[in-house]
């Protein structure tokens, strides 16, 4: 099935499309444990790949081995043109906390947990989290990749990206590896990664916003939701277009446990918005304020 909105070549042997789905919100509250209906979790993920998504982003700590196993369930065997996304760089507390993990040695053992979890022999694409849920910190990011090229070079990973990170990491990784997509927090909000989404796109990186909703605060705004009145959609379907309109290198990940609401999602890449919504839109004052939510 043909998905509005296009499609996005990450590599020469990567195409996504643009409008992909998120498995941050398939475990039950507080991302941990089992989801609150396990059946609807699973005809979730299937009426995604159904309705035409191949971008299926992922993280094993997310629920603690939940949403991969929910995955590995609901798809597997993968489909050729269906590509899983994960990332590495945090783990989860017996009790549900969450510590950034990033020693060598922790990226290659989650490396590791993801390709169980999903059964798979290689990850189309393992994404290097570095900084906070709330900002990226600049810091080198050489020992980091380094463990994951070797993987890559061992055949368990076939491309690379890196979510939250300054302009000086993204330069240091490329002078180490090729860097296919950068996730970064983006919403129609908190436009503070202005610079690195206009950056990848000058690279032909693509640019993946996560919480492109808000997470766990919702998107707020008077101004979305006039436009999204007049236009008879949602402010959610109002606020993903504007992201899919904003640069052509977006992808989107919006995460939801409802078919419903993955059927509003996919529909607003259907939805065009006018100039003079977009005008509107584009004027909506960036928050400053930073996120306090669990990590992506």
């Amino acid at each position: 099935m043909t998905l509005a909105g296009g499609t996005l070549t990450l590599a020469s042997d990567l195409t996504v499309t643009r409008m992909g789905y998120g498995a941050m919100q398939l475990p039950g509250p507080g991302v941990w444990g089992p989801p609150r209906d396990r059946d609807e979790a699973i005809a979730v993920l299937r009426a995604a790949v159904e309705a035409g998504v191949t971008h299926i982003d992922t993280a094993d700590f997310y629920g603690f081995h939940v949403s991969n196993d929910l995955i590995r369930e609901a798809l597997h065997p993968y489909a050729d043109e269906l590509h899983l996304v994960t990332k590495v760089g945090a783990s989860r507390t017996a009790d549900g906390g969450w510590v950034m993990d990033r020693s060598p040695e922790a990226l290659v053992a989650q490396v590791h947990d993801n390709l169980t979890h999903l059964g798979l022999e290689t990850i189309d694409v393992v994404n290097l989290r570095m900084g906070t849920p709330e900002a990226a910190v600049d810091e080198s990011v050489a020992d980091q990749l380094g463990a994951l090229v070797e993987l890559r070079q061992q055949g368990k990973i076939t491309h690379l990206g890196l979510s939250q990170v300054t302009d000086a990491q993204l330069t240091e990784a490329l002078s180490i590896s090729p860097i296919v997509t950068v996730q970064s927090l983006y919403n129609l909000v908190r436009r503070g990664d202005e610079p690195m989404l206009r950056r990848t796109a000058g690279l032909g990186i693509a640019y993946v916003p996560y919480f492109p909703l808000g997470g766990f605060t919702p998107l707020q705004s008077g101004v979305l939701a006039s436009v999204a009145e007049r236009l008879g959609a949602s402010p959610q379907q109002v606020a993903l277009a504007w992201l899919l309109q904003r640069s052509p290198n977006i992808a989107l990940i919006p995460g939801t446990s409802s078919r419903a609401h993955l059927a509003e999602n996919i529909a607003a890449a259907s939805l065009e918005l006018p100039a003079d919504a977009v005008a509107e839109l584009d004027a909506i004052e960036s928050m400053a304020e930073p996120v306090r939510a669990a990590t992506h």
